[in-house]
């Protein structure tokens, strides 16, 4: 299949459906896929119109077509999916189809309710069906979440031998939803072995162009656009986006010649789009690209580049001769832990080690629950350190990121156990120069263990690149040798080799006194030697400060900016002070739950219940709203912050009943509903979060509600705001009318809408008072309601 589905040439994509489907007279609140039965011929016909067009690949009618989206429909996924693929089948006479998969609408744990294994589950349920239907290609499109986009690519990768397209959809700050940027999900998506990947959707073409410039620099896979006809408008009572075809051929063309291949359209998109395309690609043969070629580990929302310069890896989360730790562990209770990579992160270290190894507990459960607390906790890419491969396996499998492993050596029963957990996930991993023979006292022996170990890799499938050489640091106070093996190593592997080298710096000085001193000494010349990722304790402010001088040396901190910023000021740093518990606002800025209560418990041996409120709670709730506008933290960490929060008020409430004071901390009634016709809750899930912890009172509807229910509600409580959510088009028209039918009984009260397909532009024409962008924005929204 893969050879009739030729990346050496165009290939155009059909255009949108639901556009298509409201031109046909598809009213809001009917599901889509529900006219593979109703209205076959109807379906028929959009898909041979776009075979008419000049499509290659024909998309079928199974965007929705999840458990989760068709729960109460009477549809099963199975059905569905058959007599998608058949219809699609039909029409596409020698054209491919391409089964379609989209989102859950649903958040991924921890900040949603949706759990990694059972959105697999459920994206494999549809894979399945489309594999037995005969479906030619999986397209995974409009993914917001590189979680979601992750657990849909493994079932696809799992599940069939297909080949595999994912694009995501990105906002105006270039980010998805959860905060992912263009080089993070290149990073991540290439190396679970996709076939292609790309953007659709959210953006018209012009606003698209600039992830277009990214995607064509680091993918080293074929790139796929899907864009908008532009931004939605209503006129004369309809839908339409304001890009014509011809306009959005001239996009394709200027997206061809950076070097995008794939190319078809989203929401407005028609055959009449696709044909301009096809035409104005005639004669036309694909660019090839100059793509970067890079090594790099990522967490869902940031990538370290490994070959720029040297990147610290901290190496405080390992229970050995941790007290604290080892009891975290065994408790089940992380957030120490937490702070731990905080901590690291905050002096730093730019990776995360990460080890849950304690005889005593199961270690693989231990290192799910762990890696799940700190991917929400920190950005920072981690590195799983483990002997065990099922707990590798593990902790690869349930990140959101793209992770580096450690480790495997030469012995050959580790490189079959650990290489294609590897290649599997897509992990960078270390490759420790020992073998069966134990640790080789020369150099050159080591050496001929990290070829070996290369070439294994490589038969795997895994680029010399992403193997990252351990020369192996030995105590000198065992074998004062030793440190000079591995200098010599290090420098030999790189002349040879010159793949990327790390190193436990801190294995030096075990069993000596003033390790710190030896630690940095021995630093230095590894730096020196050619070392790009010591592990160390970054905490440790002389270890950072010989990095830093050696940055500066090294020509990597270019004109000592770094250098001049941190020291200019002082010619002394102390050593981080290493404070246990921190102050409640820093606990609601970092998630850090179980630290909450010691910390309300002793304020409010001072303070009243008020005064933590209005003069900690809030202003913290507001500095993190304020970084998650400029970009300094994204969704994932804000949702982290606010449910800390709710924990904080919960326990002020507790304590303001059992002293039987009747201060109530409840600003207002807040009503939200996801409109008639539309079952998406993400947006809607993450603003009620938000306003809940600010104070407000949320009365959730749910979804796919009626105009007439959110008007009896809105009288009954007094509402004075109502939030209306829409992701899709088509359910727009019933956001609408909801609010015609609010005023329409005469109801004071103020209307705010959000959603995907909105702007506020687009808000304004159906009547809404206010547009509410994100979550931040609701909350000042409403701040304006029941302040005026």
């Amino acid at each position: 299949m893969r050879k009739q589905l030729n990346f050496d040439n165009f290939i155009i994509f059909d255009g949108a459906m639901g556009t298509m489907l409201q031109a046909f007279g598809m009213g809001a609140g009917e599901l889509p896929e529900s006219y593979n039965f109703t209205h076959p011929d109807i379906i028929e016909s959009i898909h041979s119109k776009y075979v008419e067009a000049g499509a290659d690949v024909i998309t079928t009618n199974t965007f929705g077509a999840n458990r989760f989206k068709l729960k109460g429909s009477g549809f099963a996924v199975k059905d569905v999916v058959a007599q998608a693929v058949k219809l699609a089948r039909n029409a596409a006479q020698s054209k491919l189809v391409a089964l379609d998969i989209g989102p859950t609408g649903k958040l991924m744990k921890p900040h949603g309710d949706l759990s990694f294994e059972d959105a697999y589950t459920a994206f494999s349920e549809q894979i399945m069906a489309g594999v037995a239907a005969g479906a030619d290609v999986i397209l995974i499109e409009t993914m917001s979440d590189i979680y979601e986009a992750k657990a849909a690519v493994l079932a696809a990768k799992e599940n069939s031998k297909l080949p595999v397209i994912c694009t995501m959809t990105f906002q105006q700050d270039g980010r998805t939803l959860t905060g992912t940027d263009v080089l993070t999900m290149v990073n991540i998506l290439q190396n679970l072995g996709l076939d292609a990947l790309g953007a659709n959707c959210s953006l018209g073409p012009k606003e698209i162009m600039r992830l277009v410039d990214e995607l064509v620099r680091y993918s080293k896979i074929p790139v796929i656009i899907q864009p908008n006809a532009g931004l939605p408008k209503i006129q004369d009572g309809k839908t339409v986006y304001e890009i014509e075809p011809q306009e959005f051929s001239l996009y394709a063309k200027a997206m061809a010649q950076k070097g995008v291949t794939i190319l078809g359209g989203c929401c407005g998109t028609t055959p009449e789009h696709i044909r301009a395309v096809k035409n104005v690609l005639g004669g036309f043969s694909p660019v090839i690209r100059n793509v970067v070629d890079f090594t790099a580990a990522s967490s869902y929302s940031k990538t370290v580049i490994l070959t720029d310069g040297i990147s610290i890896i901290g190496e405080r989360i390992n229970p050995s001769g941790k007290p604290k730790m080892k009891q975290a562990l065994r408790n089940r209770t992380y957030d120490y832990i937490l702070k731990e990579a905080i901590k690291q992160r905050d002096a730093g270290a730019k990776i995360i080690n990460v080890n849950a190894g304690l005889p005593e507990i199961d270690e693989k459960q231990a290192m799910i629950e762990l890696v799940t607390k700190l991917q929400g906790a920190v950005n920072s890419p981690l590195m799983f350190d483990s002997t065990k491969p099922q707990v590798l396996e593990a902790a690869c499998r349930i990140y959101s990121g793209r992770p580096i492993i450690n480790s495997v050596n030469g012995k050959a029963s580790s490189m079959e156990a650990i290489l294609p957990i590897a290649k599997k996930y897509g992990a960078c991993v270390i490759a420790m120069t020992l073998d069966e023979t134990g640790i080789p006292e020369t150099p050159e022996k080591r050496l001929k263990i990290a070829e070996k170990i290369i070439e294994t890799a490589t038969a795997y499938g895994i680029h010399k690149n992403d193997i990252i050489v351990d020369c192996l640091v030995l105590a000198s106070s065992a074998e004062q040798e030793a440190a000079a093996q591995t200098i010599k190593a290090l420098q030999l592997i790189k002349k040879e080799l010159g793949v990327l080298t790390i190193l436990g710096v801190s294995n030096i000085s075990f069993g000596l006194p003033n390790r710190s001193l030896l630690n940095r000494t021995f630093l230095a010349a590894a730096l020196g030697a050619g070392l790009d990722l010591p592990i160390i304790d970054p905490l440790d402010l002389e270890m950072i400060k010989t990095i830093d001088a050696f940055n500066v040396l090294s020509g990597h901190d270019k004109n000592a900016d770094h250098y001049i910023s941190t020291y200019a000021k002082s010619a002394d740093i102390t050593n981080v002070e290493k404070i246990d518990r921190p102050d409640l606002k820093s606990i609601i800025c970092e998630g850090l739950t179980d630290e909450v209560k010691p910390a309300i418990d002793e304020l409010l041996k001072q303070k009243s219940p008020m005064e933590i409120v209005d003069g900690i709670l809030i202003p913290a709730l507001d500095d993190v709203g304020k970084k998650f506008e400029t970009g300094e933290i994204f969704l994932p960490q804000m949702i982290m912050s606010a449910e800390t929060a709710k924990t904080a008020f919960q326990i002020i409430n507790s304590y303001t009943k059992s002293t039987e004071q009747n201060t109530s901390y409840i600003k207002g009634k807040i009503l939200l509903a996801t409109v008639r016709g539309d079952i998406h809750e993400i947006g809607k899930n993450i603003v009620k979060a938000m306003l809940e912890n600010y104070g407000y009172e949320v009365i959730d509807l749910g979804i796919d509600v009626p105009e007439q229910e959110i008007v009896e509600k809105t009288k009954q409580e007094n509402i004075r705001l109502v939030g209306l959510s829409a992701l899709m088009t088509s359910s727009v028209k019933s956001m609408e009318d909801t609010i015609k039918a609010i005023k329409l009984n005469g109801i004071d009260c103020k209307v705010m809408v959000g959603g995907a397909v909105l702007n506020p532009e687009y808000a304004n024409m159906i009547g809404a008072d206010y547009y509410g962008k994100d979550a931040r924005a609701a909350v000042e929204i409403a701040q304006k309601v029941f302040q005026a």
